[in-house]
């Protein structure tokens, strides 16, 4: 939807939310495949379920149907009798359209006005338009687009390549770095990967789930799962994917990897591309489902690797990518001073790998045994999102999250530590989407880790 369409239905909210009757545009929505099925079930639960919230619910999610999705849902209003929003709706988006360029509001540029020696930096003001200015003397009025005043505020950091930036040497004092070599070769402060291969990366890739378990296909995820081949190759790791799994084989093959001999490896890296719920947990929320329908908590999944489980990678990194939902709310985020320009990247090949949360049974703390490292420690997981949120996938490009997390990689990995890469990821995806998601990591590393490149 252009952004014109998305304004209008702002303004209009009040008059659709108090006046909609839902029950009665639900078949006509289908119909002309503005929703689907399981879109609609999911409107008619937002809220307490009333009207109302119904109503406010469609409205919102409408945004995301594509750049027709107005005027089809103007055809609905008229096919089930609600002439009065259709008109309103219809004559608003005639009107804006007929207002000629010129006099369209500039809300996008930024008056300034500079002197005749220019202006520094901070006696830079905006200074709001007046229909009746004083004269300017030798004052000459400058109109400059929000790039030229705030060029690094509004462009996503991870596009755009960044000066070295001062770092803290611990003394007091401030250094420039450009590629931290220094660290990379300080074993105290850095994980040392100079094997090669450095590790082994299990990729677990559940596409096609059984009908019995009503999971739907998760379409796209290939796309995820080819890149992080490519990506994690590139990085000096042995890449082995495993595809359709059931959470029996999806134990099976993480078990089998954990005794596998890793003395002359330096790291190891997992990474799970499946649907997800909320699940009990003491350490690690969250669980991934095979593809009969049963769960396999994260907790589970990183205790197979830790100190006891298994000894080789012992003081080595372990680290753990999900893609797949925390659960099944919807963000829809906040809004703030200067929204991100990004903010309409959703549309209707997005799709969550969200299941309704499911309460286990909780188990009792388990001793760890002693050693001269905490057992679970060297442990990273990355999750693609905020724990109880839904993970977006588009149908063709992939998950936001691993789109986003190969695009850092191939363009940070040479320079930056795993952490600061995973910062990067997270700003990018939270300024996707009309709904917002964030990712974010339990980290328990000791050091900073610079992958192979």
């Amino acid at each position: 939807m252009d952004e014109a369409d998305r304004q209008l239905l702002r303004r209009c909210r009040m008059h659709l939310v108090g006046e909609l009757q839902v029950a009665e545009i639900w078949d006509a929505l289908l119909s002309r495949e503005l929703f689907t099925r399981d879109m609609i079930e999911d409107i008619q639960r937002a809220g307490s379920g009333s009207r109302r919230d119904q109503a406010r619910q469609l409205v919102t999610d409408l945004e995301t149907r594509g750049r027709q999705a107005l005027p089809l849902f103007i055809s609905c209003l008229e096919d089930t009798g609600q002439d009065t929003l259709a008109s309103l709706l219809r004559t608003s988006r005639q009107a804006a359209k007929q207002i000629p360029e010129a006099v369209k509001p500039l809300d996008h540029l930024v008056p300034v006005v500079l002197g005749p020696m220019g202006l520094k930096p901070k006696e830079q003001r905006v200074v709001k338009p007046d229909p009746s200015p004083p004269a300017l003397g030798n004052l000459t009025p400058v109109v400059l687009g929000p790039e030229e005043l705030w060029p690094a505020r509004l462009r996503p950091e991870v596009l755009r390549p960044e000066t070295p930036r001062p770092v803290d040497s611990g003394s007091g004092r401030t250094h420039d770095v450009c590629a931290p070599e220094q660290i990379k070769g300080h074993t105290a402060m850095a994980y040392t990967m100079d094997a090669d291969p450095c590790g082994h990366c299990l990729i677990i890739n559940n596409v096609n789930f059984c009908p019995s378990s009503g999971l739907s296909t998760r379409t796209g995820s290939s796309v995820d799962c080819e890149r992080l081949q490519h990506r994690f190759r590139w990085l000096h790791f042995m890449v082995e994917v495993k595809n359709d799994l059931t959470a029996k084989k999806m134990v099976a093959a993480l078990v089998e990897m954990a005794q596998r001999d890793h003395h002359a490896l330096d790291c190891f890296v997992v990474v799970i591309l499946s649907h997800g719920c909320q699940a009990s947990h003491l350490q690690f929320p969250g669980a991934v489902y095979g593809t009969d329908g049963c769960s396999v908590s994260i907790e589970k999944i990183v205790n197979i690797f830790n100190g006891t489980g298994c000894p080789s990678l012992g003081g080595k990194p372990k680290l753990f990518f999900i893609q797949a939902c925390g659960g099944e709310q919807k963000d829809h985020g906040f809004q703030v001073a200067c929204p991100s320009s990004q903010g309409g990247a959703f549309d209707s090949d997005s799709e969550p790998d969200a299941v309704p949360y499911q309460e286990g049974p909780r188990t009792s703390d388990q001793l760890d045994a002693v050693s001269s490292l905490p057992t679970p420690s060297d442990i990273l997981v990355s999750y693609s999102t905020f724990p109880g949120f839904v993970s977006w996938r588009d149908k063709k490009s992939g998950s936001w999250y691993i789109e986003t997390l190969d695009g850092v990689l191939e363009q940070w990995a040479r320079s930056e530590d795993l952490l600061s890469l995973l910062l990067r990821v997270a700003n990018a995806v939270s300024e996707k989407g009309i709904y917002k998601q964030i990712p974010g990591c339990f980290n328990f590393l000791r050091k900073k880790l610079f992958f192979k490149t």
